[in-house]
């Protein structure tokens, strides 16, 4: 890189490459469609147990396979290899993927199920990574993560739409698997638009850039809080029945959320400049702690839809600014290629946690876990700023 070269670099909007805004698009796309399960889950895995496919027990080893195995995915490709052939890499995972859904379409038994959405999770952490790997290497990663999250959102609500209103009444959840295969064999058509290579990060040490106190904390506090958001929303509705709310309005409440966190996600982009990360994370922690309590008071229909739509636009407003802690954790960004993994292992470890605290029918123990868990990242933040203050004299 010539001395004009870097110029242009450190005065652009990206600390190295200089992706088109097609191309950016394009890998936060490829990103999306790794995460589409995420809306998905209540459709399609609700189908599986309507059908009589699984029980509730194999349901949730179902779900949290794949969630922890997007975690590993997402991490290995991010950590391990390198941001080369980006193009062929997400040509390979899309078309992996395609080929685990129609394997979960087709499957009889739950041990089937399992492996399929556990190859499905692999191959879609891979395709977060796509996006995650180029959103660190802008100087605006914030806005950027914001951007991601409001694109990935907005995709899953419309296709839950479509898949609800069409493909599975017509096909059974066979046939809402084979949709999101096919979404993904036409996703590779977007695949070669990725920039091919990605420039590489200053990152020669990258497991000591992520181990050490500030890098530490910050993702541990990203992981409760969204453990905090993963317990709750597993156990909505037998909360929901628990006070009188029958499952039909839980349902509405799921759909109205998904909408919220649009919301959150889109005013986040918004106001990302303007709201300093500390005091975004510890308010919407403690938003996130006085919701989960209000749940386990016993609430009635009123307060349970405010909660539930309150805990839709937290759960992604937040996530810039948790992009913003973990870049000040660590300024080679290594860290914040692994706050995807820290996410989806808090949404995974979640619901276990929180299930082992349930007594017979008394689901109340698990928005106070929830609320706990939210506390405890507040608390970790605390932890963070102290470890940066003492980093910063040395």
């Amino acid at each position: 890189m010539t001395a004009a070269d870097a110029g242009h670099v450190e005065e652009g909007d990206w600390l190295v490459g200089n992706p088109t805004g097609l191309q950016l698009a394009s890998a936060l796309w490829i990103g999306s469609v790794g995460l589409l399960i995420l809306g998905l889950q209540p459709v399609l895995l609700g189908a599986l147990y309507t059908e009589g496919h699984v029980t509730g027990d194999e349901l949730a080893l179902v779900a949290t396979a794949e969630m922890i195995a997007i975690a590993i995915g997402s991490a290995i490709v991010a950590m391990l290899l390198p941001a080369r052939n980006m193009r062929w890499k997400s040509a390979v995972l899309l078309v992996v993927l395609a080929l685990a859904n129609f394997w979960t379409a087709f499957s009889e038994s739950p041990n089937s199920l399992i492996a399929a959405r556990t190859l499905a999770g692999l191959a879609e952490g891979g395709l977060v990574a796509v996006a995650t790997e180029l959103i660190a290497r802008s100087r605006r990663a914030e806005r950027i993560g914001g951007y991601f999250v409001t694109l990935q959102t907005l995709a899953q609500c419309a296709l839950a739409l479509l898949l609800a209103l069409y493909a599975v009444p017509a096909a059974g959840s066979a046939g809402g698997f084979v949709a999101l295969g096919i979404v993904c064999l036409i996703s590779l058509v977007v695949a070669w638009i990725v920039p091919d290579d990605y420039a590489d990060l200053p990152k020669d040490e990258h497991f000591a850039n992520v181990l050490t106190v500030p890098a530490m904390t910050a993702l541990l506090s990203i992981f409760c809080y969204f453990m905090f958001f993963g317990a709750v929303w597993a156990f909505l509705e037998p909360l929901g029945a628990e006070f009188g709310i029958d499952g039909r309005t839980v349902g509405l409440m799921v759909s109205a959320s998904l909408a919220a966190q649009v919301v959150g996600a889109m005013t986040a982009t918004v106001f990302e400049a303007r709201i300093d990360y500390r005091f975004a994370v510890t308010v919407i922690g403690a938003v996130a702690a006085i919701s989960s309590a209000l749940l386990a008071s016993g609430p009635g229909l009123v307060v349970f839809w405010a909660v539930a739509l309150v805990m839709g636009f937290i759960l992604l407003f937040i996530v810039p600014y948790q992009i913003r802690m973990a870049i000040t954790a660590d300024e080679t960004r290594t860290a914040v290629l692994l706050v995807p993994a820290a996410q989806l292992f808090g949404l995974a470890i979640g619901p276990i946690a929180a299930s082992l605290l349930i007594d017979g029918e008394n689901f109340r123990p698990v928005p106070e876990f929830a609320a706990a868990s939210a506390l405890a990242s507040v608390a970790l933040l605390g932890v963070f700023v102290l470890a940066g203050r003492r980093r910063v004299p040395a």
